[in-house]
């Protein structure tokens, strides 16, 4: 299918007729989850100033706080390259049609993914509410595109990302939805805040489309196993390292068609699953599933394939590390008890 798009996008005319077609096939995403009528006022206040002099700028050209936050503890992952990218989409997050719609067509496969992976590994189920009673991180949450699905599905949701005008869009937009009011908390902070105020606190922690854009894998994975409670899931979407997705998700998606904004994505800082699976099990956690994801941007709608060459899924466990030390420490009592009663007794033989 791609190839086909590719080869059409080289005859001339016809790739302004194609992207036409594929910009116009956007549709609205997870219409189930989304209530009916659900519509979202255009939120005026939080446009930025035309007469900023860039993105994270004041009316003076200095840069905001809320651009640049300055984090002690952040600086191997959070990077200022990152940051001025989605600084300048800031506004954009709940624009259906726009440079984030991929994202909002992806929910129809990521939350079911979750939600059904969380109840699969539970004994917790609600009717209606079935994520009652989990305690989620979304990390990188934007807008909240993937944290007020959740919500809805009854989870307690915590949604942190570094810039705080996208804390702030989030904010206001889940004030359209008085449900999610008790159940949706944002935090514009980075992850190694999280893991040093939080330690053990959730059962999942979710980072959709987030790795590719982190500055150390390895940090990142130990702080998401720093938060998780022991048997918590750790769920990542992002990219493999590979010839075909750099055609792909760069090339095609970013040159070609414009489906999302130039230079959103670092080839280098793609990676492969057996390089991601690596750092999770130096983190202590156990891979449970990889799935591989492929997107078909004419129907603006995401499908599972076995193929993970360019967009994977996976979902891992933090082990019971706890409970498994706290049980061998059990039994060498145990045996070690054992062998001074032994020995106790093999005295008292040869004393007699």
């Amino acid at each position: 299918m791609w190839g086909k798009l590719l080869c059409a996008a080289g005859r001339g005319s016809r790739a302004g007729v194609l992207e036409r077609a594929v910009r116009a096939a956007f549709c609205d995403w997870n219409v189930v989850l989304a209530r009916p009528g659900f519509r979202t006022p255009a939120v005026t206040s939080l446009q930025p100033c035309v007469e900023c002099a860039g993105p994270g700028t004041d009316r003076d050209g200095r840069h905001s706080n809320s651009f640049f936050r300055k984090y002690s503890t952040s600086k191997s992952t959070v990077e200022s390259d990152e940051l001025e990218k989605f600084q300048a989409l800031s506004q954009k997050w709940w624009d259906r049609n726009g440079e984030f719609a991929a994202l909002h067509a992806l929910n129809d496969l990521r939350v079911p993914f979750i939600r059904d992976t969380l109840l699969t590994h539970s004994e917790r189920q609600q009717l209606g509410r079935p994520l009652c009673g989990f305690r989620i991180l979304d990390v990188g949450c934007g807008g909240g595109l993937l944290s007020e699905p959740l919500g809805r599905l009854g989870a307690m949701v915590t949604g942190i990302d570094p810039l705080e005008d996208n804390i702030r869009l989030a904010e206001v937009h889940k004030s359209f939805d008085p449900v999610l009011k008790e159940l949706i908390q944002y935090s514009a902070c980075c992850l190694e805040e999280m893991a040093m105020e939080s330690p053990g606190r959730f059962d999942a922690v979710i980072a959709s489309e987030v790795v590719e854009h982190v500055g150390d894998v390895e940090t990142f994975i130990g702080c998401a196993a720093q938060v998780l409670k022991p048997g918590g899931s750790l769920f990542i979407t992002t990219i493999n390292k590979t010839f075909l997705s750099y055609a792909l998700a760069i090339v095609a998606a970013e040159k070609i068609f414009r489906i999302v904004p130039n230079g959103t994505h670092d080839w280098e800082k793609f990676i492969s699953p057996n390089k991601l699976e690596t750092h999770l099990i130096s983190s202590g956690f156990t891979v449970e599933t990889i799935n591989g994801m492929l997107y078909n941007p004419l129907f603006d709608s995401w499908s599972w394939i076995i193929n993970t060459s360019v967009n994977y899924a996976l979902h891992a466990v933090k082990k019971k590390i706890e409970e498994k030390s706290d049980f061998m420490s059990e039994g060498s009592d145990r045996k070690d008890n054992g062998c001074d009663q032994s020995e106790s007794n093999v005295g008292s033989t040869v004393q007699s």
